[in-house]
């Protein structure tokens, strides 16, 4: 049997960030990826989507070009290739992992890892012990118990497509769905986009909401509202939608389940450590990313907490920056996380949305900036997306605890406003900063009107 400082189960961001950071502190470090390593984001997630998304971004920019005077034409998409260069690119991100790894002495070790007790790890015919073993294992797509449910793909199913569909349906209401939506439309694809309610991203302010809604309406993008899908039917090489009200909607190439994701627990013998759980698989944690039982932590999707990349990188490495630097107070605060929506337009988010504030602070005591306007870029495009930003402050000094905005830019001008409201700045230190002209990203320290907070839920 094989003893080491830290296991690590799962080669993700998380789990490749905690693995390399206690390794740099003089641990004896093990990681333990049945797959490819770069877990969702890297193969199937944030990357792939990421330059699917700048590929229909160039799609737009073509476009807009001729606004400009340019003689441009487009002779349609090339998926294969795109496809082709994708998967080339992330081949080279996976090595680059395993080289990162290797560097810092970490020792991978692939298969499937299983616990026997809560101090030993099976792989195989394999013992592994720790006094340390971080669960890092993620999560996969959900796939509705629909009747033919199999007849559709989830967004892994999606990056494997050998070209683009005609007609996509979009089943779903979060992040991939709206981003997939988008994407395909920009591209050229007729898509629908099917929402169990009338809204999508429940979780976001509703004006940022709302904005979008106008602009993938404006854009081509169907959304139905309140319907649940009851089957799915292949006829004739197409795939029909039938919703629980018998609405029939036809003619689909593809139809692409976005309805959630499923924590990945269910191989790894918990049981037999007394971890616990959730109802929905995902396993509890303390701020320290601990467990209820001593010496097994958890990080990442597998938590069902903030489900991103770089939340898991961040509290991997104060996990190991805790148990192996000596730090012993060191933990994520989860709190004024920063986030980007690679919608059509982009969303950038950090902070309370309008109704957040209102139920910590209280109505009277939070006041909401906003801006609406159409970016240069589309100075000569009557039908350009417009801006939307938004301020909300809190308390007679109008603490920033919130700023949200969709628009041109918003995908990288968030992460500087996302330093100044974890800051703890106030309207007064937007406005006394010098705005940069002309740019989107002056209007954030430009506002000068204010309105009332209303509850919108």
């Amino acid at each position: 049997m094989s003893n080491y400082d830290l296991i690590v189960i799962g080669g993700g961001s998380g789990g490749v960030a905690t693995a390399n950071r206690a390794s740099s502190y003089g641990a004896k470090v093990a990681l333990i990826e049945k797959g490819r390593m770069g877990g969702t984001c890297v193969n199937v997630g944030c990357v792939p989507k990421k330059i699917m998304w700048s590929a229909a971004s160039l799609h737009e920019a073509f476009t807009e070009a001729k606004n400009y005077g340019f003689e441009a034409q487009i002779n349609g998409l090339d998926w294969a290739k795109l496809k082709d260069q994708r998967d080339n690119y992330i081949q080279r991100l996976n090595a680059g992992y395993e080289r990162g790894l290797d560097g810092n002495k970490v020792e991978v070790i692939k298969g499937e890892a299983v616990f026997e007790s809560k101090n030993t790890i099976v792989v195989g015919e394999k013992r592994f012990e720790s006094s340390h073993i971080l669960i890092a294992t993620g999560g996969y797509p959900m796939v509705p118990d629909t009747t033919g449910a199999q007849l559709g793909i989830t967004s892994d199913g999606f990056f494997e497509l050998k070209k683009q569909p005609k007609k996509v349906a979009v089943i779903g209401a979060g992040y991939i769905a709206v981003e997939f939506s988008g994407l395909l439309n920009a591209l050229g694809s007729d898509v629908s986009l099917f929402l169990r309610r009338n809204e999508f991203l429940r979780h976001f302010d509703h004006s940022i909401r709302a904005r979008l809604t106008e602009e993938m309406d404006k854009d081509g993008v169907r959304i139905v509202k309140n319907t649940a899908i009851k089957e799915l039917i292949s006829q004739n090489g197409t795939l029909s939608l039938k919703s629980t009200s018998d609405e029939i909607h036809t003619d689909f190439e593809e139809v692409i389940w976005a309805v959630g994701r499923t924590p990945n627990t269910h191989t790894l013998n918990l049981k037999s450590t007394g971890v616990r759980t959730t109802k929905s698989g995902h396993v509890t944690v303390n701020k320290y990313q601990e467990t209820n039982i001593s010496g097994i932590y958890a990080v990442g999707d597998i938590t069902g907490h903030h489900e991103l990349t770089p939340v898991a990188i961040a509290a991997g490495r104060r996990l190991a920056d805790r148990l192996f630097d000596g730090q012993e107070d060191r933990h994520l605060v989860y709190e004024n996380i920063p986030t980007v929506i690679f919608s059509h337009p982009p969303i950038g988010t950090v902070g309370l949305t309008e109704e957040e504030a209102i139920e910590k602070f209280g109505i009277t005591n939070v006041r909401v900036y906003e801006s609406q306007f159409k970016p240069m870029h589309y100075a000569f495009n009557p039908e350009g997306a417009r801006c939307l930003m938004k301020l909300i402050v809190a308390g007679p000094e109008e603490q920033v605890i919130g700023c949200h905005g969709i628009g041109m830019g918003m995908d990288e001008m968030m992460q500087g406003f996302a330093v100044a409201v974890r800051m703890g700045a106030t309207k007064k230190d937007f406005d006394e900063t010098v705005a940069i002209h002309p740019t989107a990203a002056e209007e954030m320290v430009t506002m000068k009107t204010s309105r009332a907070a209303e509850n919108n839920n």
